[in-house]
């Protein structure tokens, strides 16, 4: 990676924790020239930072306006979702989902002046949904058709999305063991994902020439298996 990713500029949105921060990390050490935009970034050695509000617009334009010029970005920032079935369908809470993961995207490719590359994040909620899964299975299938218009769009640029199976990540909570353990015994590959696993989806993305309007799955095959999300918070 370092021969292609040396002095690229990758800005990531949502890199201060999980695999937003790993790909970051990762991209650093590739040779890229990386900043993060996150409601509140940590500082990272060799990574700038830009705190902004991802579901302000304004905010958008403003950060990308200080950042300049962009090779890559990189958008992971979400939040946890929360299971909502059509019963009790919270409609004000589920457009709160929609905003962070597909509203504030539109924003950020709008705003964001990019010379080679977009990769978004969806997830395998699209593939294998289970009860209560309707709005999050929703956001993942807009994003994937988002990730293939846009590369139509805005060719010659290209987009691509990363869709990561069940990950170990702040964005499952701090007591997430049983639910890993849980998942593993499903999985063909008898584990879950780490972070700096799904990194590499991103960078390969982002260094990947002959690749746009791709979907790439990192899942230790959850979609081959039984669905282990059944009743399960991503």
């Amino acid at each position: 990676m370092k021969s292609t990713l040396d002095g690229q500029r990758v800005a990531i949105l949502g890199g201060s924790s999980g695999v937003g921060l790993a790909t970051a990390q990762a991209a650093r050490d590739a040779g890229a020239q990386v900043t993060i935009v996150s409601r509140k970034p940590q500082p990272q050695q060799g990574i700038a930072t830009h705190a902004a509000d991802l579901t302000d617009p304004t905010a958008v334009v403003d950060v990308f306006a200080a950042i300049g010029e962009i090779d890559h970005l990189v958008y992971t920032a979400g939040e946890p979702l929360e299971l909502m079935e059509i019963g009790g369908l919270d409609r004000d809470r589920a457009r709160t989902f929609f905003g962070l993961r597909y509203f504030s995207v539109l924003d950020a490719v709008k705003a964001a002046s990019v010379t080679t590359s977009i990769t978004l994040t969806t997830g395998i909620a699209k593939d294998r949904p289970g009860p209560g899964w309707a709005v999050a299975a929703s956001i993942c299938g807009a994003v994937e058709a988002l990730t293939k218009a846009l590369a139509v769009e805005l060719a010659p640029l290209r987009v691509n999305a990363v869709s990561p199976g069940v990950v170990r990540s702040p964005l499952w909570g701090p007591d997430a063991d049983q639910l890993y353990a849980d998942v593993a015994r499903t999985l063909p590959l008898q584990r879950v994902g780490e972070v700096e696993e799904i990194a590499h989806a991103y960078l390969y993305l982002m260094t990947q020439p002959w690749t746009t309007g791709t979907i790439r799955t990192v899942d230790g095959g959850t979609v081959l298996a039984c669905n282990p999300l059944r009743g399960k918070v991503k």
